[in-house]
Formats: structure tokens, sequence, C-alpha cells
């Protein structure tokens, strides 16, 4: 029986808010994570991702009471990633909430990070989230970058899907730099580059701007769509992203 192609609307949070911006740059207040969560919640959204995204630019922890409080108040899987560097963090953040936990910069700078949390939690809890560019010095075209994609980690974005799959990331969420915030459309190259070369769950993330956009992503590869600005300020609803993908023949809930 195929798997249901899952919608998942992110949040990226700064301070206590929602932000959004164009390739994680000049961001703007886009609303109240909890309150967001819920609406979105209701709207059928099949997860949630709670992103930090200035934690690691700024060197600090996620903030632990706005996990909990949105996890009090949705009741469908919760995905948080930002500043989390060890398997403490991931403790007090399951503690706190979470379904799952994302880790990004830490895992490049500490790569035995993921098994550590693999081996401490599971595979299913540990997502890998790779913010790639395209890089014509690199092998694959795609360079892993850091801090919101303002630095290059000067790795493979390819090689450091596979590598983190085999130290047991149970999903890859990957995102594209290049479409982030641009509403042009997922990019699909990306997508059909890193699907063709990793079997666990792939999440879809950068670029979607309509609806419409998301049959694309599934067709290259994503086993999950994650947008942000789409469902902001009510553009674009859930249910409205499943009835494209249910139009293009994708499974969904």
């Amino acid at each position: 029986m195929p798997v249901a192609i899952r919608v998942i609307p992110c949040l990226d949070v700064d301070r206590g808010r929602v932000v959004k911006g164009v390739r994680f740059e000049n961001l703007q207040d886009a609303g109240d994570p909890v309150e967001l969560a819920a609406l979105y919640g209701e709207q059928g959204a099949d997860e949630i991702t709670f992103l930090d995204v200035t934690a690691t630019v700024d060197d600090r922890s996620t903030t632990y009471d706005l996990v909990r409080h949105t996890a009090e108040n949705v009741f469908i899987p919760l995905t948080v990633g930002g500043g989390v560097r060890s398997v403490a963090d991931v403790g007090r953040l399951l503690a706190s909430g979470a379904d799952k936990i994302s880790v990004n910069s830490a895992a490049l700078a500490t790569p035995s990070l993921i098994d550590e949390i693999t081996a401490h939690f599971g595979s299913q809890v540990c997502v890998v989230s790779v913010d790639a560019k395209r890089d014509s010095s690199q092998p694959s075209g795609f360079v892993v970058t850091t801090h919101g994609g303002r630095k290059s980690a000067g790795i493979d974005a390819l090689s450091w899907a596979v590598e983190a799959c085999r130290r047991g990331a149970g999903e890859v969420l990957l995102n594209s730099i290049d479409a982030d915030g641009t509403k042009a459309g997922f990019d699909v190259e990306m997508i059909r580059a890193v699907r063709a070369i990793i079997d666990v769950p792939l999440v879809a993330s950068g670029g979607a701007g309509r609806a419409s956009d998301a049959p694309a992503a599934v067709e290259a590869g994503a086993d999950a769509v994650l947008a942000a600005s789409i469902f902001h300020h009510d553009k674009v609803k859930v249910s409205e992203v499943k009835e494209a993908l249910a139009a293009a023949g994708a499974v969904v809930r």
C-alpha cells in the first residue's frame, strides 16, 4: 500500500516569534508559533517542524518552554531543530514534547553525534537537515551550508546525505538554499539527486509558492513537502496542498 505523502508546515522561530525571509535574510515577523501550529493542525497538517533559525548563529539553545507550550496545544508529530548540540539536548527536547529532532551544524562538526542520538533514542527520532546550494567546486554540484545558508561547510551535499544515513539518520530534511523563500517552486533537480542515493524518507523544503508546486517535489522523489511562507498569513491552506497532491495521483491522509 502506498505511503501517504506528508504535508509539513514549518515554523522558523527567532526569539519566540515566527519569522520568514528570503534565503534566511531580511526576516519579518509572521506571528505566534503556538497559534500558528494549532491553526495548521486544524487545517490537516501531518506534522509541524519548528526550527529555531538563529540558535546556532547566536550560539544558544532552543527555547524549551516554547516547545513545551506548542506540544501541549498541537496533537500531531512535532520536529524541533536549531541549536541541538548533544544527546542531552535531544533528551530535553523529547521531554519537552518533541517527537523528532533535527540536527545540522552540530552534526557536521561532530558526525558521531548522529550515531549517539540514534543509539540512545532510535533512528526514528533523528532527522538530519541538509541545507544545500549549488556549488560547481563539489563533485555533485551541491555543497552543504550552515548558519541558515550563510556559511559553506565545504562538504559535498550528496556525500554528506549518504554519510548521515549510514550513521543512522531516520529522515533527511533537504532544504534548497537557492530556492528558499523565493516561492519559485521546489528544487526538483536537487530532490531527484538526493533521492537517487538515499533510502530513508526525504522531506523537500525551499521554494514552495503555491499549492500546485507540491506534486513536482513528490514526482522528483520527496516523501513529504515542507513549507513556511505560503502557509503564513493564510495565503495557502494545508488542505489546498493536499488537494493538489491528490489531484496529481498522490496518496494523502
